[in-house]
């Protein structure tokens, strides 16, 4: 009976461990720091969104500059005049709200221009990602470069290198 039980235990044991998941991990800021097309799509980023900001500070300055003089001609004007000039302000101060929705605001033009430049990217990552996956047998690739609490992993386990091989940037 005692061997019968320990060769159920065993066999149990066996079945268990043969269904393990392989796993592995990357280092997503590490593999989109070796691809260069993420880089040159980052500074494109960089130099359109300076732009668009220096345009809205020029546009910030000019709503400022309208309310220092509506200040300071305050007591000069009649209220037909104040009324005016408020409206004037408002105006100005609506269109530079709606500036910033346009190029920073949730579905604005830096978004979608960071979609355009690098989805093609991400989903070519991702792609390798997955061939490396299916190549090695792996079940779970995690990217360790996330928010995840990660403490420690074996080297052994990383396979960013891999993946920048897949995608044609070896070291």
């Amino acid at each position: 009976m005692k061997k019968i039980i320990t060769s159920i235990a065993f066999l149990f044991a066996f079945v268990c461990v043969s269904q393990a998941q392989k796993y592995a991990l990357i280092d997503m800021q590490y593999i989109l720091k070796n691809v260069p097309a993420y880089e040159t799509a980052n500074e494109q980023l960089n130099i359109v969104s300076k732009k668009w900001q220096k345009e809205i500070e020029t546009q910030k300055q000019e709503v400022e500059k309208l309310y220092k003089n509506y200040q300071t001609e305050l007591v000069f004007l009649s209220d037909e005049m104040k009324q005016q000039r408020e409206e004037e302000i408002i105006a100005k101060e609506k269109e530079l709200n709606e500036l910033k929705r346009k190029y920073f605001g949730q579905e604005g033009e830096l978004y979608k221009k960071r979609e355009s430049l690098l989805k093609p990217i991400q989903d070519e990552i991702y792609t390798a990602v997955q061939e490396v996956a299916q190549q090695k047998g792996y079940d779970m690739i995690i990217d360790r470069s996330s928010d995840m609490s990660l403490i420690y992993s074996a080297p052994k386990l990383d396979v960013s290198d891999l993946v920048l091989e897949k995608l044609g940037y070896s070291k």
